[in-house]
């Protein structure tokens, strides 16, 4: 194998030498790929010199999704050479060969396999969440290791997604980790999460008890004493209270067992929300032989309480917070899945920006990073398992689904902002679906073990009662509707939410999806009538009429617990080709490069965000034909006055900050449209240009 080597444990030497007694190494470049299923590439010897090399994160459909259905999925390999001296530096006291060595791949799309100098390591089938080999056994130490991974993003009939609105993208996507420990350690195996579980059993104002587990591994041929140990700190990392278990736990030889201790805080600073989003540190040590620390793990945690009202919606830590937010696919043009950390930052600040208390993260587990993201911005977070569109009634398909909902508990389980769990979204929408009932109960069951802490949700557009009692099995219910949009006008959101409010026989209900599509190149005046939503005419103005009315309805019933927008970007999605754009699902409310907010953007940001908002609507409707115009402002201001081409026509008090000014007449020409309003003293101002043409069209035909 030719080119770079990843001599990874060096590179750590000098964080190692400080007596850590753990390190994370990141396995990103000098990776070998070729696009195509190749006999022998697992093997030691294997000449991979004229594949393509690559860095990580990485996905073979950058570009080929946005050319149609048919993109690429299918296999592809990807091998590393990896350096790991005996002579590396020592782990708290252990030296070279005695130390412990795994690799952790957050995500992979859809299957991999994992192979290390020759040996097959496993098979991990799902594409959102983490896995992890230990390769200790299999270590070269006095010369070079490879490691290739077969991935391949076909469709496999027992693995969920088997169908959805969203392209699967193919490839190591995410990073990859090398994981160094001692050989009794607090284990990376265990559903690939960090082994630390943070339960937080009762949390109130006065007082904060978490019951603290960690899974321990020995990693040697004879038995030892362990010690859990558990610090917890401020949020700057001032660690002042410390526990001990009493009594040491005698591991046995290779064997894993759970270690526990309860943290318990008196009046606790509790996480709450965009307002305060605290987190406490928590320091979990392992003491093994005299007291001597072999491993830790330091978590995040934010301690809070909360509930869902039918006929009040959501409280947090006892009082009332309104949850309305939007919904979040992770994907970009030209990377496809393969998103940076910067990119996974810009997200987030898009979605505070907008003034989101919430944000369900679609259709699949996100990377843990975003989740951390709303851990600290103090985003409620929706986190759900690929289950989209079909269930299979097989017994390898209802494996695969508890494996991947149990991955998505386990891996996210300490982070604070995420307080659901879905089991799934729009079951029987498309293609076979069997019935799902005995699946969703079991996957009900299972993430009540896994974690009772948290509420378990869904997503439904299933109206007609398919399958009766299938809704009842969550313990919260959300509906994915679009009146003005696939069928139906806006204000029919009123007569729906209704509809289902009374059939959910006081079961909470929110709203996980609602929302029209929109091309920022493409305007109407005046308009009335929807668009086809498979037509290429999305105008932007309609896509923001719908958001309008649509909210109005959702704003009057505070029974809704929750309410998501979609979606917050326009995403890649194959199978479609309308709003003028191939590829492209255009509801978002800005567009796929993260550019271009659409007006629908800032009607949302004036409703929800504390910072002053003066936006004229649309302002990329630049060249006009109808003199007669309705001019749209949105405002978060209490007044706001109107100038067109320099002449005041007033100021307008709304409280609903949608300010509209009807029969204005445009001169031909240019025409200056500017607004201004007026908060705690200050003035914010906003102006855009339109050109009127002087050829009329004909009534009825769109401008464009």
């Amino acid at each position: 194998m030719n080119g770079r080597i990843s001599s990874l444990v060096v590179m750590a030497a000098a964080a190692l030498a400080n007596g850590q007694t753990s390190q994370m190494i990141p396995v990103t470049d000098g990776w070998k790929f070729i696009r195509a299923d190749v006999n022998g590439a697992e093997t030691v010897a294997f000449d991979d010199s004229k594949w393509s090399q690559v860095m990580l994160p990485h996905t073979w459909n950058d570009k080929d999704t946005l050319a149609g259905p048919d993109y690429y999925r299918g296999p592809a390999w990807y091998r590393i050479k990896l350096a790991i001296p005996e002579t590396a530096p020592a782990l708290s006291g252990v030296e070279g060969k005695d130390k412990r060595v795994f690799i952790h791949f957050e995500a992979a799309s859809l299957v991999a396999d994992v192979y290390f100098n020759g040996v097959r390591l496993g098979r991990h089938r799902g594409g959102f969440t983490a896995f992890c080999y230990e390769l200790t056994s299999h270590i070269r130490w006095d010369g070079d290791n490879i490691l290739a991974v077969r991935v391949d993003n076909s469709h496999f009939e027992d693995v969920p997604p088997l169908s959805g609105d969203f392209n699967i993208y193919g490839g190591i996507y995410r990073h990859v980790w090398l994981i160094v420990k001692n050989p009794v350690c607090i284990t990376p195996l265990d559903y690939a999460s960090d082994g630390v579980y943070m339960k937080q059993t009762s949390i109130s104002k006065e007082e904060a008890i978490v019951d603290v587990e960690a899974k321990v591994s020995n990693g040697l041929d004879k038995p030892v004493s362990a010690i859990l140990s558990v610090f917890y700190g401020d949020a700057n990392g001032v660690f002042s209270v410390i526990r001990k278990i009493g009594n040491a736990v005698e591991i046995g030889a290779g064997k894993t067992v759970s270690l526990n201790d309860q943290l318990q805080i008196a009046n606790p600073h509790l996480w709450n929300g965009r307002k305060d989003p605290y987190l406490y540190q928590v320091k979990v040590e392992l003491v093994c032989d005299g007291n001597k620390v072999v491993d830790e793990v330091t978590e995040q945690i934010g301690l809070r309480y909360y509930s869902v009202d039918a006929n009040k919606g959501f409280f947090l830590n006892g009082e009332s917070y309104p949850l309305h937010g939007v919904c979040r696919h992770q994907d970009r043009p030209g990377k496809g899945w393969a998103i940076s950390y910067a990119d996974q930052d810009e997200d987030a600040n898009l979605i505070l920006e907008i003034g989101a208390t919430c944000v369900r993260l679609a259709h699949y587990p996100h990377a843990d990073y975003f989740y951390s993201l709303c851990d600290k911005a103090g985003l409620v977070a929706w986190a759900e398992i690929p289950l989209v569109n079909q269930v299979y009634d097989t017994p390898a398909f209802a494996e695969n689904a508890k494996q991947q909902l149990t991955e998505l508990i386990r891996q996210k389980y300490n982070h604070p902002s995420i307080f659901f769990w879905s089991l799934y979204n729009e079951l029987g929408n498309s293609g076979k679906c069997d019935d799902p009932r005995p699946l969703i109960t079991q996957l009900n069951a299972l993430a009540k073990q896994e974690d009772p802490t948290r509420l378990t949700t869904a997503a439904s557009n299933e109206p007609s009662g398919k399958w009766p009692g299938l809704r009842a099995i969550a313990d919260l219910i959300t509906w994915n509707l679009y009146p003005g949009w696939y069928y139906g006008s806006p204000p029919q959101m009123n007569q729906l939410l209704d509809k289902y409010k009374k059939d959910a026989n006081d079961k909470p209900i929110g709203m996980s999806e609602y929302g029209a599509g929109a091309n920022i190149k493409q305007h109407e005046q005046n308009m009335k009538k929807a668009p086809s939503p498979g037509g290429k005419w999305h105008p932007e103005e309609w896509q923001a009429i719908v958001h309008e009315e649509n909210y109005a309805a959702m704003e009057a019933r505070p029974y809704l617990w929750a309410t998501f927008a979609w979606a917050m970007f326009d995403f890649g999605s194959a199978g479609r080709n309308e709003g003028g754009t191939q590829g492209i699902n255009d509801k978002g409310l800005i567009t796929a490069d993260r550019k271009t907010p659409k007006d629908a953007f800032y009607f949302y940001k004036a409703k929800w965000s504390a910072e002053p908002v003066v936006y004229i609507t649309s302002r990329r409707f630049t060249e006009r034909t109808d003199p007669n115009t309705m001019v749209k402002v949105y405002s978060n201001c209490d007044s706001v006055e109107l100038k067109v081409n320099g002449q005041s026509l007033g100021g307008k008090t709304e409280t609903s900050r949608v300010f509209k000014w009807f029969d204005i007449r445009l001169k031909p020409g240019l025409n200056t449209i500017e607004a201004s309003a007026t908060r705690d003293g200050k003035t914010y101002t906003d102006k855009c240009e339109w050109q009127l043409s002087k050829i009329q069209k004909q009534s009825g035909e769109p401008n464009n």
